[in-house]
């Protein structure tokens, strides 16, 4: 896997796609920014590099010419961004049809909750593909009880109702939300301005 993070201009992502093939990644994660989606289309062409798309999109919609043009192997998808489980599973069958697979976004700064529901759409879809997983503090684990936990390379739920993540109030108040800008959305370019996304 390699993420570019939309950083690259549509030209020098195609190259860059083409330049990275040799190495047969699993698949090249986020090589255009969404405002350049067309541009899968000359990835496509030049490659044979698996794609993978759309951690960024807001609405189910923005995978439609992605997903009905071929032109992407994994369905990218900050599954709360999105509206929940609901459009995320409605995404999949999508994708499904077309032979993409899913590879929900799973960064540190997704909840535990968020990765009990990735892993609950995981376990549900028939075309799932890889989960991203970013282990958590331990006392993370210990203030919400019922957190998914990797052993032996292989993500596990539990078999409590719902998502079954629960919530010690009294060991979150010892811990309260810092209100801090995180480092990575701070890239900036020689003039000071914000850099892509």
């Amino acid at each position: 896997l390699h993420d570019v993070h939309e950083r690259l201009q549509p030209i020098d992502a195609v190259q860059f796609a083409k330049d990275v093939e040799r190495f047969k990644l699993f698949f090249l994660e986020d090589a255009l920014a969404p405002e350049d989606i067309r541009w899968f289309e000359q990835i496509r062409r030049v490659c044979a590099t698996p794609q993978a798309m759309g951690e960024l999109f807001n609405s189910p919609h923005e995978w439609r010419p992605l997903i009905e043009g071929r032109l992407i192997d994994f369905v990218r998808m900050h599954v709360s961004q999105m509206g929940g489980i609901t459009p995320a599973r409605d995404v999949a069958i999508h994708a499904r049809l077309y032979g993409i697979r899913t590879a929900w976004h799973g960064p540190g700064d997704v909840s535990p909750v968020g990765h009990a529901a990735n892993l609950h759409l995981d376990l549900w879809a028939p075309n799932f593909g890889i989960q991203e997983w970013c282990r958590f503090p331990d006392v993370v684990y210990e203030m919400f009880p019922g957190t998914p936990v990797v052993r032996n390379g292989y993500l596990y739920g539990n078999d409590r109702p719902g998502l079954g993540i629960d919530l010690d109030e009294k060991l979150a108040a010892r811990f309260p939300v810092q209100d801090e800008v995180e480092w990575w959305t701070q890239a900036r370019l020689p003039d000071g301005s914000p850099a892509r996304p």
